[in-house]
């Protein structure tokens, strides 16, 4: 399930330059416990200004969904050394909306640092039900 946000007021928007806000999604990763990273060598995590319309169209989610974050592509639990699949997992991470929900740089890293292990965790087959419990909401 893809990591969403109900609640963006109309207040003065915190923004970083494309380069700061993709060192802070490298810092989160980076942070992850090592035994996963060595399982993520087939993922591609990727920052996007905003989710497109045809990833919301495809997901059902409505236009303007303020998605955060992105896990695409089949999960560990689903992988099978028999039939790989042809391309690699992605886990997509959109700016914008991480920016408009956060009002302070540390908020935002903080946000970030969950959507990625929010959506890492789906990769590893982590489903919501158990993250929500986790606290990863």
């Amino acid at each position: 399930m893809p990591r969403t946000v109900r609640t963006m007021s109309k207040r003065k928007r915190l923004r970083l330059s494309d380069r700061e806000f993709e060192k802070v999604v490298a810092g989160a990763i980076g942070r992850l416990p090592e035994e996963i990273r060595d399982r993520m060598d087939n993922v591609v995590i990727a920052v996007e200004r905003r989710p497109s319309a045809e990833l919301l169209a495809e997901m059902e989610l409505p236009p303007d969904e303020p998605l955060l974050g992105v896990f695409l592509g089949e999960s560990l639990t689903e992988q099978s050394a028999m039939t790989p699949s042809l391309y690699p997992a992605t886990i997509l991470i959109f700016q914008d909306h991480l920016e408009r929900f956060c009002r302070t740089e540390a908020e935002l890293e903080e946000q970030i640092a969950i959507t990625v292990v929010h959506e890492v965790a789906h990769f590893l087959g982590i489903g919501e039900e158990r993250l929500i419990e986790l606290g990863y909401e």
